[in-house]
């Protein structure tokens, strides 16, 4: 022993380190086949689609009058527009079913990175997603706190000082008020 006591209860799970990804990383190779498989599918299947949709209701609209055309270009600006709109929201709808594909990879830094992420994000910050052995169930039992507990917390808790100025009005806002004294004319 190295002088430190070791307090770890015994047939606990100690929980892997989180495997770093950051821009040095280098994917596997089936890392690799899932996101050209994931851009492929994105593109054909979500992408395509909206742009198709978005550049038919855009012309639809600018048919019937509702936006108006360039006098120079016509209804192109609005149509491409509309299509790189459709683009970007179909790569992004596509990112939930994307991430799953890599969480399901076996041996994955970029899967078990994306898994310990979804484990903490559903445990609350600072605690583990583990049962302890001394874990009893409770959901029967009823929890009342006490008024010196409820006192406790408020007084611990800042006080709301509320701004004087509303954070929606900056210097630029046009109020009709000035600053400076209206000079009359001296007519002497």
């Amino acid at each position: 022993m190295n002088g430190r006591a070791d307090f770890r209860e015994p047939n606990t799970e100690v929980p892997r380190p989180i495997p770093h990804i950051g821009a040095d990383y280098i994917p596997t190779e089936e890392e690799r086949r899932v996101f050209a498989e994931c851009n492929e599918e994105s593109f054909w299947f979500r992408s395509v689609p909206l742009a198709a949709t978005s550049m038919l209701i855009t012309q639809g609209l600018i048919s019937k009058g509702i936006l108006s055309s360039h006098p120079k270009y016509g209804s192109i600006p609005k149509l491409i527009f509309a299509c790189i709109m459709g683009y970007f929201a179909g790569k992004l709808s596509y990112v939930k079913t994307c991430q799953e594909k890599f969480k399901n990879l076996e041996n994955s830094p970029l899967g078990e990175a994306l898994r310990s992420g979804q484990a903490r994000r559903s445990s609350p910050p600072g605690h583990y997603a583990q049962k302890s052995k001394y874990d009893s169930n409770v959901s029967g039992q009823s929890f009342v706190t006490s008024p010196a507990a409820d006192n406790i917390d408020k007084e611990t808790l800042p006080r709301y000082e509320p701004i004087p100025f509303s954070a929606s009005m900056n210097e630029s806002t046009p109020t009709g008020i000035t600053d400076h004294i209206a000079q009359g004319r001296n007519f002497s």
